[in-house]
């Protein structure tokens, strides 16, 4: 565990962070020592997931849930090696997240329309993306065997001593096109996606089910806060813009962490 550790150090230019993501409580990040390894070790066998992001991602992005073949379509070069600046974790089995480190800053809204081009998951946006780190299981219930165990994220190929020049070519000159339709569909189930549909317990628990529905349909932040101040009538331990913003974006935030 150790050696992985030195590499994604290398990698991520000794300026990246570790996380432990519990799907009840929330993410909380630490630094990547030595001397977290047995805590992590010990979160992970309690279920809760461990991520990694760069601390600075300007020149980093990241291709969530790629199959094998668009693994060598996109990211290996036709004898089967590599293509530069890449960062490799397989995270279940036949299934991968690619870092790619750039030679120089991408924007957001660029990295968005690379990210579709590479056919990334949807519905990872790259805002404040964190990755699986490598090392530790992938505690994902739909990846459980019979016999109770999870798969190992493996560190599959790491590049640190290059970086990857994304042609100009690849930026169109206004982008136009987001990363995902920021309008529902008319029609079918999107029509159907109120904040009623997804009643839980309590408020917050709806705004939170609501809000991981959303994502996964492709709307925008902006959106999401949008729907849920139209849809909730009762703001009574939220009183005030300053609370329901903060709230709001809390509530976002961990929807899209627990949607890796």
């Amino acid at each position: 565990m150790i050696t992985i550790f030195e590499k994604l150090n290398r990698y991520f230019q000794a300026n990246w962070n570790l996380a432990v993501l519990d799907l009840k409580k929330g993410l909380w990040t630490l630094k990547p020592t030595p001397a977290v390894i047995p805590y992590l070790k010990a979160e992970n066998a309690k279920g809760r997931h461990i991520l990694m992001q760069p601390r600075d991602p300007s020149t980093y992005l990241m291709a969530d849930d790629l199959s094998d073949s668009l693994l060598c379509a996109h990211h290996k070069h036709p004898d089967g090696s590599f293509k530069p600046g890449r960062l490799v974790v397989e995270t279940s089995p036949l299934n991968f997240q690619v870092w790619i480190h750039c030679q120089h800053p991408v924007t957001l809204d660029q990295k968005r329309f690379l990210l579709h081009k590479l056919k990334s998951d949807p519905g990872a946006d790259p805002n404040n993306r964190f990755g699986r780190c490598p090392g530790f299981r992938n505690r994902k219930e739909k990846y459980q065997t019979l016999q109770g165990f999870f798969p190992l994220a493996k560190l599959l190929w790491i590049d640190w001593k290059h970086q990857t020049r994304i042609p100009a070519c690849f930026y169109p000159p206004q982008i136009t096109q987001t990363f995902l339709p920021l309008q529902p569909l008319l029609g079918g189930v999107c029509q159907n996606l109120s904040r009623e549909r997804y009643k839980k317990e309590n408020d917050s628990q709806t705004d939170f089910a609501f809000a991981l529905a959303l994502i996964r349909k492709g709307f925008s932040d902006e959106q999401i806060h949008s729907r849920i101040l139209n849809e909730r009538s009762n703001w009574d331990h939220h009183l005030g813009d300053k609370k329901q913003m903060l709230y709001l974006n809390r509530t976002i935030r961990r929807a899209r962490e627990i949607a890796l």
